[in-house]
């Protein structure tokens, strides 16, 4: 690989090619099911990657943020979900976007609608966050009578316009095998129809809005569903891997560390590589923490990952690779290590721009890009 001469620090790669097949088995699949496909936007941020969405015929994204909502509407998005609970201190900027694009925001609050109502200028679309179980945001799926109210107060306000329910069952992530992500998404579906077929007989027809990728990924089916938002199969990552969600040959982004260190009497390794760039995020390897698979540098990107080769600690810039199994001896300083990351969303917010395999510079969004719209 002839840019791996001018990887001086720890460097996002990207493998095209892996990351378009990802994209194009996901459009596929939602495209020949009749479902609306509306990816999160928070995984790659990067509108050069946004446009290859455009190409699969996407027009609808969603992104974590009002910040990332102005950076994809400044790059020609124009219906765009912020799939997070609404921050009332940002009613202004939420304003101003919502001159430009078609914007959709999350409420799970009576409270939060009637700020919205009280205070928005342009029309948006309302979704009601519902927690299925991971417990993390969201009316409990069981407490109808909160969705009710909470639809009562959107009603009163014509800016507002009632979509439906919508979830993210993050506990997919911690599930021990597929059947139990697939038992997670149909719950999900289950307890989402419910709430659909509650509200039915007054009169009101809500949709349904999933979105994890361990789920999307692994359903051949989605069901009765009318959109999905996964974001991170785009480059997918160790922890999908060992959900078996993807196999490792479709994980499509890796760090690239320079050796600086090595200790023969632990046969462990120290990159320049800490949890500034690769994060806290782990998995279990042989009962200790594994922050990221190691493989080789090869001449058309990167090996497979190396039996018993793992990230076992981090420190603001220090990473400690174990070789568990053999590799150690190959390793040379001043050399680079390849690390695939455990959790691909945070690397990539942590480190600035992508390096492809043919060597050109892909940038993502950076503060810069977050200023307000104009009129």
């Amino acid at each position: 690989m002839e840019l791996l001469p001018l990887i001086k620090k720890p460097t996002l790669l990207l493998d095209v090619n892996r990351s378009r097949a990802n994209l194009q088995r996901m459009s596929v699949k939602a495209r020949n099911q009749n479902v609306r496909f509306r990816p999160h936007f928070k995984t790659h941020q990067s509108a050069e990657i946004g446009a290859w969405f455009r190409e699969e015929g996407v027009h609808q994204i969603t992104v974590s943020s009002i910040d990332m909502a102005y950076y994809f509407a400044q790059h020609g998005w124009k219906d765009i979900t912020i799939a997070f609970p609404f921050n009332w201190r940002q009613v202004d900027e939420a304003n101003a976007l919502a001159e430009q694009v078609h914007l959709e925001l999350l409420v799970e609050s009576v409270d939060t609608v009637h700020y919205l109502g009280a205070n928005l200028t342009q029309p948006v679309d309302i979704w009601i966050k519902i927690d299925v179980g991971a417990h993390r945001t969201g009316i409990n799926w069981e407490d109808v009578k909160t969705v009710r109210s909470i639809i009562a107060e959107i009603m009163r306000y014509p800016k507002l316009h009632l979509r439906g329910s919508l979830t993210h069952a993050g506990h997919t992530y911690h599930a021990n095998n597929r059947k139990d992500i697939i038992e997670i998404y149909q719950g999900s579906l289950h307890k989402l129809g419910s709430i659909r077929d509650q509200l039915r007989p007054d009169g009101f027809a809500l949709e349904i809005s999933v979105g994890d990728t361990p789920a999307c990924s692994l359903m051949e089916h989605l069901g009765d569903v009318d959109e999905i938002r996964p974001g991170n199969f785009i480059f997918y990552d160790v922890q999908q891997w060992m959900l078996d969600c993807c196999s490792e040959e479709d994980i499509a982004v890796a760090v690239a560390c320079p050796v600086v260190a090595k200790h023969p009497d632990r046969k462990e390794v120290v990159i320049y590589g800490g949890a500034i760039h690769l994060s806290k995020d782990y998995i279990l390897e042989n009962g200790h923490p594994c922050y990221g698979q190691i493989a080789f540098p090869e001449d058309n990107g990167w090996g497979s990952s190396i039996p018993g080769g793992y990230v076992s600690a981090l420190s603001q810039e220090h990473g400690i690779v174990r070789f568990d199994a053999g590799g150690y001896e190959r390793v040379c300083i001043g050399e680079l290590l390849i690390v695939l990351p455990v959790h691909s969303c945070l690397v990539i917010s942590a480190l600035p721009n992508y390096l492809t395999l043919q060597g050109q510079t892909i940038e993502k969004m950076s503060a810069n890009d977050c200023r307000e719209l104009s009129a």
